[in-house]
């Protein structure tokens, strides 16, 4: 079994990071096999809206790590998104991997698998909310099913790197995270068997 965990942030080792390996540590501890797929170190172009995807089934873009994500959607059973919020959105950089998954539409890569999401503001409010159902919007337009955390995504409020290590309740809620995936993901292979 495969988990990917993605980062949206552009800032390396921050707080969103913390979180999102937090929710992976179930996995390691179950043996899965895990990808980070951290933006903070990769390249996601924009999309150019040229739909030529809808005709080839490819993306005219290349160059950039889009190819090796589809690659680890494709062979996942589940996936954990963290962004930071930015104008109370998800970052540019987790928008661009959004609007260029357009690509495998048609093939439904994510169908049937599980997501978890994860956002970190500044303050309280500070759009996170907003920023999960973005994330969840994304799993949903896609065919994956939303896992809840506690309740609903991961909220948290952070504003420094390295915040987020201070708070032992979100690194405690990001584990619960990974633990919910892991729970539905065994119902699902135990009734597929």
């Amino acid at each position: 079994m495969k988990v990917v965990g993605i980062s949206g942030s552009p800032r390396k080792d921050g707080n969103t990071e913390v979180l999102v390996r937090q929710a992976l540590q179930p996995f390691y501890e179950k043996g899965w096999e895990v990808s980070e797929f951290f933006l903070s170190s990769k390249t996601i172009n924009p999309c150019i809206g040229c739909e030529t995807c809808i005709e080839t089934g490819k993306c005219v873009i290349e160059g950039d790590d889009m190819e090796f994500l589809l690659r680890e959607f494709e062979h996942c059973d589940a996936l954990i998104i963290g962004t930071p919020v930015y104008y109370r959105n998800v970052t540019a950089q987790l928008k661009a991997l959004f609007d260029r998954s357009f690509v495998f539409n048609n093939r439904k890569l994510l169908a049937g698998k599980l997501g978890g999401a994860i956002a970190v503001g500044r303050g309280e409010g500070g759009g996170q909310s907003l920023a999960l159902s973005i994330i969840h919007n994304y799993y949903l337009s896609s065919g994956a099913l939303c896992v809840p955390c506690e309740i609903n995504g991961l909220s948290a409020k952070a504003d420094k790197p390295g915040d987020i290590k201070m708070q032992e309740n979100r690194l405690r809620q990001a584990r619960v995270l990974g633990e919910n995936i892991l729970k539905y993901a065994e119902l699902m292979k135990a009734k597929a068997d």
